[in-house]
């Protein structure tokens, strides 16, 4: 593991914690893969009964480093990136154990789909949700995260979500469903390693077969092809766009081609 995502395991609990304080732990694609590593790993260590993921430095996630879209400029680096998402938060998804998302500040983009992934969701109130995509990058989400998100907050709620680009305080996530519970941000973790040692008690096959299964439902709701979605998008002058202006500190200007 590298400084900025640190894995260890204590008293039978795993914690996962993104640390990249300049760029409020934005998701590096190195990053990724390293969250990957983890979730497929855990399936393999019979001693772990739950997975805590958090952030350092007063955020969650702030989505992915917007650097890493700077040299996109073919078909295959659109559907590439969607594919490495979708394995990546399939994986999470599908860690045998429950995990849960401790979440304190910024927690939009892809930090948003990290969190949806995950089968608990705690906040402090600072926390911030939101997926800003419609007035950053012009991109889109995948139809397994459109489905994720939905299917927590519902189709009227992430289409508002993501048309007004707006944030989500705690108070509000916890209201619509995003998380179940709002903790100060001094007891966030200690309230998750207490979540975390409850499940541990509990049938550990009750839960797996509750988690797998609501997994399966999701995956039917997926239809067999969205890759037209994500090129219309990531190969767009919008997205160019979206990114060169993110980079220069300033708005884009959006022309819907």
């Amino acid at each position: 593991m590298s400084e900025d995502l640190r894995y260890e395991v204590r008293d039978g609990i795993g914690y996962v914690t993104f640390d990249r304080p300049r760029a409020r732990n934005a998701m590096t694609f190195a990053m990724y893969e390293q969250l990957y590593e983890v979730a497929a790993a855990a399936n393999g260590d019979r001693s772990l009964r739950a997975l805590i993921l958090t952030g350092a430095a007063g955020a969650f996630v702030a989505g992915t480093d917007i650097s890493e879209f700077r040299d996109f400029t073919t078909e295959a680096q659109a559907i590439e990136y969607e594919e490495k998402m979708d394995r990546i938060l399939n994986t999470l998804e599908a860690v045998r154990v429950p995990t849960i998302a401790a979440i304190g500040g910024a927690t939009t983009g892809g930090g948003l789909a990290i969190a949806a992934a995950c089968d608990l969701r705690l906040a402090s109130p600072d926390a911030t949700f939101g997926m800003p995509i419609a007035r950053t990058l012009g991109n889109c989400l995948s139809l397994a995260n459109l489905v994720r998100i939905s299917s927590l907050i519902g189709v009227a709620r992430t289409k508002e979500l993501i048309f007004t680009a707006r944030l989500v305080s705690s108070d509000e996530a916890l209201r619509v469903g995003l998380v179940h519970e709002v903790v100060p941000a001094d007891q966030l973790l200690s309230r998750a390693e207490a979540l975390a040692r409850t499940v541990s008690r509990h049938a550990p096959l009750t839960l797996w077969a509750t988690k797998e299964g609501l997994r399966r439902v999701r995956q039917r709701m997926l239809p067999d092809e969205g890759r037209d979605l994500v090129l219309l998008c990531y190969t767009s002058a919008d997205f160019r766009e979206g990114v060169l202006a993110f980079m220069e500190k300033r708005k884009p200007t959006w022309r819907g081609e």
